[in-house]
């Protein structure tokens, strides 16, 4: 199709940054003009469906299949669209943000796939948007060798060598400031995705790969169908091949647990697979049943294991689904960063790594994430000793799996309770995320663990549902928020000991601090702590 007149938009607030007239082109202004014209409306209303959702699930504290899509789920015949070689074999995948230095190593870890994320892993300064982007176009025209400050080289790797990139754009609710069309801001989603498109879908083609996605925070088959929705048009608007988009959905909310089949239909055709999503789905279940009383409060994070039943159920229906339509099931991230001084710890923590990996593979889950590249030979380990040659294991149709409503949510399964040790460690990884993340920085090294986004909403989220169930600790104390501001101060005290005075200057510790409170203790509970966070960032 002709493209359409341009819908102009209007750079505001940002100071410029390096090469970014190859970003902004007046091309790719216009076809990101033109994504915000079309498609920003139908995000608003989803939102708001959203926000119409979670008032329901607080008066009836309950969810269910949706009988007005039984038949898609009955329906035996449809599949997704096949899967294209450059993502037919995905047993290991690597995942964090994109600027050069994990670019380079990411491609080059052996890893069959990189999820380059301009998500949870990325601070959204307009430096880390705009310079993302670059990362990515130099990569796939190999001009991205470098030296860093300390004189080491990073060079890639020969191309067969190299993951393929599928690329994760920020979720529905978060607007990108710097870009708007006089007005209003556009949604990161649709800057992140059409920058990408626009100047990489034809070179990925013709590399003989495709502009390839993940998809986040997706909480309904409405807003899949919007995605679908975005990459017809886009397809169009460029004039490639109808199809040569693929999408793999992360089930990361507890909604879209209930709508998994109709996910994969509404993106039938460009639809790659589902990802098992475990921090940003207890976060859901949190967030969406946080006032639903005592049946669904949650321990502490690190008790909440896969093996829990309902996550369980979460998994292992997310397996069925995937094989019975011919997607992939891609499972759950492996946090661990092995350390340099203490090889206990990671010979401990291998063996963790190794055991869920082993269960991932066992259940029939065709591939799972790291956070590492030292991790990468532990997860391919597990599948190769399972999958041998073959890409991948769609032939396991886990018809065995049956999956009630009340499954997925019997959170009161659990025999763990919240512990005092609990509270400080969400107060402490909280704080420090937080801090980092006002920096510019999104994947951040905490306790020898790779924390996003997610790790922060956990902690945040469980502290004010600890706080509103009047949660009663193993010590004995009750949690209020006056217990959590104690926690909090002495965390920050024992920070600032930890990093010196000039160290902690030059940080955002106390931002940090005072947001964790407002987003841990306000009535007013923040959809999303990054929704705040993002007008403190001076980027």
């Amino acid at each position: 199709m002709s493209a359409p007149a341009p819908s102009p938009l209007a750079l505001v607030d940002a100071p410029p940054v390096a090469r970014q007239s190859e970003v902004l082109t007046d091309g790719a202004l216009a076809f990101v003009g033109e994504l915000h014209r079309r498609f920003t409306p139908r995000r608003d209303e989803l939102l708001a469906l959203r926000a119409g959702r979670r008032d329901a699930l607080a008066r009836t504290g309950t969810l269910d299949f949706l009988p007005e899509t039984a038949h898609i789920r009955e329906d035996p015949d449809w599949r997704v669209a096949p899967a294209p070689a450059a993502l037919a074999d995905r047993r290991v995948e690597i995942t964090g943000p994109t600027d050069r230095k994990m670019t380079v190593n990411a491609l080059n870890s052996g890893a069959r796939v990189w999820l380059a994320d301009f998500e949870d892993a990325s601070s959204p300064t307009w430096e880390n948007v705009v310079r993302g982007q670059l990362s990515l176009t130099d990569a796939f025209e190999r001009r991205i060798d470098f030296t860093d400050e300390r004189g080491r080289s990073y060079a890639l790797r020969p191309a067969e060598q190299l993951a393929t990139v599928v690329v994760r754009p920020r979720g529905w609710h978060l607007d990108e400031r710097h870009l708007t069309d006089g007005e209003r801001a556009v949604p990161g989603a649709l800057v992140d995705f059409g920058l990408y498109f626009f100047h990489n879908a034809r070179r990925l083609i013709g590399l003989g790969k495709g502009p390839y996605f993940y998809l986040p925070k997706t909480e309904s088959h409405l807003e899949a169908r919007l995605w679908n929705d975005v990459f017809v048009f886009a397809q169009e608007y460029l004039g490639i091949p109808r199809g040569s988009v693929r999408a793999t959905v992360l089930i990361e909310t507890i909604t879209a647990a209930y709508e998994m089949e109709e996910i994969l239909y509404e993106l039938r055709e460009h639809a790659s697979g589902l990802n098992a999503g475990r921090w940003d789905y207890i976060f859901s279940i949190i967030k969406n049943f946080r006032d639903a009383g005592e049946r669904f409060v949650l321990p502490d994070r690190n008790s909440v294991t896969m093996t829990a039943p309902f996550m369980r159920a979460y998994t292992e229906l997310l397996v069925r689904t995937c094989h019975k339509r011919g997607a992939h099931a891609i499972g759950g991230m492996a946090a661990f960063i092995p350390s340099r001084k203490d090889p206990e710890v990671n010979r401990v923590a291998f063996e963790k790594v190794k055991a869920d990996k082993d269960r991932e593979a066992r259940d029939g889950f065709d591939g799972s994430w790291v956070a590492h590249p030292d991790l990468v030979p532990v997860a391919r380990a597990s599948f190769d000793a399972v999958l041998g040659d073959r890409p991948h294991q769609k032939d396991r149709l886990r018809e065995d799996v049956r999956v009630t409503a009340d499954q997925l949510l019997a959170v009161d399964s659990l025999e763990a309770r919240p512990t005092h040790e609990g509270l400080r460690n969400a107060v402490a990884v909280g704080i420090r995320y937080i801090e980092a993340w006002l920096r510019g920085l999104g994947a951040v090294a905490i306790f020898n663990l790779m924390e996003d986004a997610a790790t922060a909403e956990i902690s945040r989220s469980q502290i004010w549902q600890w706080i509103d169930a009047g949660v009663v600790l193993d010590t004995g104390e009750k949690v209020t928020a006056e217990l959590a501001r104690r926690v909090a101060a002495e965390e920050l005290a024992a920070v600032r000991a930890e990093t010196g005075e000039e160290a902690y200057a030059s940080g955002r510790w106390e931002e940090a601090h005072d947001l964790l409170l407002r987003v841990a203790l306000d009535e007013d509970y923040a959809e999303f702590l990054t929704l705040p966070a993002y007008g403190l960032l001076r980027g």
